[in-house]
């Protein structure tokens, strides 16, 4: 490995760390092996103040990766997809979840959208009115990787996940049980403040369970194979079976437009922004169906831009190999727009819960 960061050069078999802040300088050994020198990276990070931190990390979990990480992982999209201010997004919410009847029957997992709230804030609200925060201690919380390539599920590296209405605590035992299972890796930190099909939960998150203890499991989803989606259901299933642990699903639905390279159009559905809710709603279909093999047929027959389609997938595997039966019922649906010509663009939001049948 050649690595140069900081002014500090690597040799061979060796990468040197190099922090422009402190100016200390780390030397970590790594074996030459194809897994911890698969795919290393350098991982820029700038601070709006110019200074930044710099380091290398391997795909892999090396024993050393926590030594160089920040424990809290800061909320970096309040401010801009969300407002920073801890009243006006208490009363936000609160209104939210006021405008929504709360079903009867209490979820154990719900699907729910990412976006900036001023677009998905109240469609979310559909799906967080509906949990039981009493029997809730634990909550896996799986979101696509928007901005890195993995093959893989990815865990947090952190202690901490800071809201604008407080931190929230990672479960560290359940991350060593699911680490131990070698089909893990875990997020950079940098990767892990950009994701932000994360953090946008987590202001509802907190909101919901109010002053109730709990722990967060954050589960950023890779790109996944057929396979590794069956296999990522089957590892989170018996969590998933356990009545205090709860699941939430993050996933926008169509992103249409030439800006998203999807301009899907049936004309026998009427206007544009009408065929995009049949092709939304026909996959919502198929997800209530709660088979993993006809939403992936779906997928591939119309190419749906759903950017929560592998964490779904997951979700659907598990529900699949489970020992109890659940059911799928989609709560709302919303379009950031009304699309009226080829020009114009879209996303769509949709929220769901899952309970016990």
């Amino acid at each position: 490995v050649q690595c140069r960061l900081g002014g500090c050069p690597g040799t061979s078999g060796v990468v040197c760390v190099c922090s422009p802040r402190t100016g200390i300088r780390k030397a970590l050994y790594l074996k030459r092996s194809h897994n911890n020198l698969y795919k290393l990276r350098l991982l820029w990070n700038r601070t709006k103040a110019g200074i930044g931190s710099n380091f290398c990390e391997t795909r892999n979990s090396a024993p050393w990766w926590g030594k160089i990480m920040p424990k809290v992982r800061k909320p970096t999209h309040s401010g801009t997809w969300y407002t920073s201010d801890e009243q006006v997004l208490e009363c936000q919410l609160t209104s939210w979840l006021l405008g929504v009847d709360q079903v009867e029957a209490a979820p154990r997992a719900i699907i729910g959208p990412h976006a900036g709230y001023r677009y998905s804030g109240k469609c979310a609200a559909y799906a967080y009115r509906h949990i039981d925060k009493k029997q809730v201690r634990r909550i896996f919380l799986l979101g696509p990787s928007h901005h890195v390539y993995t093959p893989k599920c990815c865990l947090s590296g952190c202690t901490t996940y800071r809201t604008p209405l407080g931190d929230i605590s990672v479960d560290q035992a359940v991350n060593e049980e699911l680490s131990s299972t070698g089909e893990f890796e875990k997020m950079g930190l940098e990767v892990e403040e950009d994701e932000h099909s994360l953090e946008m939960h987590l202001p509802y998150i907190q909101k919901v369970m109010g002053d109730i203890q709990y722990t967060l499991v954050p589960i950023m989803v890779g790109s996944l194979t057929a396979i590794n989606e069956k296999k990522y259901g089957k590892i989170l299933a018996p969590y998933l079976e356990e009545p205090e642990n709860f699941f939430i699903i993050s996933s926008d639905f169509c992103h249409w437009g030439r800006r998203f390279n999807y301009t899907f159009y049936d004309r026998k559905h009427g206007q544009i922004h009408q065929s995009i809710e049949h092709l939304d709603r026909e996959g919502m279909r198929i997800i209530e169906q709660g088979d993993p093999g006809k939403f992936a047929a779906y997928l591939a027959t119309y190419e749906n831009t759903i950017c929560g389609r592998h964490p779904i997938a997951v979700l659907l595997h598990s529900l699949q190999q489970s020992m109890q039966t659940f059911k799928i019922t989609f709560t709302r649906y919303e379009q950031s727009s009304k699309c009226m010509c080829m020009s114009d663009s879209s996303v769509s939001y949709a929220s769901a819960v899952v309970v016990l049948d």
